[in-house]
């Protein structure tokens, strides 16, 4: 095992203290930092905590891979053709094994616009009917904003679509490994998928769960359905390692604490400036200093807190 248990534990004990300046990683590479074995054939890429930038080519957040003994399962299709690319040509030198399937954990960018990379090598992409949606709505502006950001790394990228759907759950059965590919409710956005490893008790959890950077809130997330979803489905898996969408491989523990305290937390400052009489332009400036070591917490706690009151003052 590359990546140990005391390792790991050493991610969740260490200081959150991810920085927007911190240099590529993985200067030979389009990714942004090169694949590590979090368990036994568990592979995975861990994107900057940064927003997407022509720097980092827009892996910004986690590229990950399942080796199974008859094939290999991707998770994410990237942010670009570039980063599917590069990440393949990781896979090659580790194994083998061909790919067969690519999940993809959303429909924003960073999870699918590599999916033109992965189409050309005619291997099936699999989504949740929702994001599936999400892409054939939205695919074209979410191309063009990338466009905007990656430049001449944009070259090759098109909006390639999911050859495969699910609603609820989907098993992939392959080699040594028991797949389960999740849809457990509403979370971060729509289509959110868990890829659930029962017999390996680690779930790649997408954004589901945060913990290194702060997470957002966008005009579509719910955070009371969020929280609902946490505690009905995702805690209830029972997981022993957490791959989250972004940051570093942890637990359940540290990504409790960032992700479902943090929205409860956010929810309860916002429901008493409420009580109080306060109006939206108050609520951007309740307080959030317990998370202000998370990176993006500039760009995101203000929109954060607008977004739960506005969804709050109605209840």
């Amino acid at each position: 095992m590359r990546l140990t248990l005391s390792i790991l534990c050493a991610f969740a004990a260490a200081p959150v203290l991810a920085s927007e300046d911190i240099a590529d990683q993985y200067p030979g590479s389009a990714l942004y930092s090169k694949p590590v074995e979090v368990i036994p054939n568990v592979w995975s890429a861990i994107g900057a905590t940064a927003p997407p930038t022509y720097k980092n080519s827009g892996h910004n957040n986690n590229l990950s891979f399942i080796i199974t003994g008859d094939g290999v399962v991707v998770i994410n299709g990237g942010a670009a053709y570039i980063l599917a690319e590069a990440l393949h040509q990781e896979i090659k030198t580790i194994t083998d094994q061909p790919v067969k399937l690519v999940i993809d954990e959303n429909g924003q960018g960073h999870a699918m616009l590599g999916n033109s990379y992965w189409a050309d090598q005619g291997v099936p992409i699999l989504a949740h009917v929702d994001a599936a949606h999400e892409i054939e709505e939205r695919g074209f502006h979410i191309l063009e904003n990338m466009k905007r950001y990656n430049r001449d790394k944009a070259e090759k990228t098109y909006v390639a679509p999911p050859t495969i759907t699910f609603e609820d759950a989907y098993l992939v059965e392959m080699g040594d490994y028991r797949i389960e590919v999740l849809h457990l409710g509403p979370a971060h956005g729509p289509g959110d998928t868990q890829v659930w490893l029962p017999e390996q008790s680690l779930v790649i959890a997408g954004d589901m769960a945060f913990h290194e950077r702060m997470l957002p809130i966008f005009e579509d997330t719910i955070a009371l359905d969020w929280i609902e979803t946490w505690e009905d489905g995702f805690e209830a898996l029972g997981a022993t390692y957490v791959i989250p969408g972004h940051g570093h491989p942890t637990n359940m523990d540290q990504v409790r604490r960032y992700t479902r305290d943090y929205l409860v937390y956010l929810r309860t400052q916002i429901g008493a400036h409420i009580e109080d009489g306060g109006d939206l332009v108050g609520a951007y400036y309740v307080d959030q200093s317990p998370y202000k070591l998370l990176d993006t917490f500039e760009e995101l706690a203000t929109k954060n807190a607008g977004r739960v009151y506005e969804q709050m003052e109605w209840e």
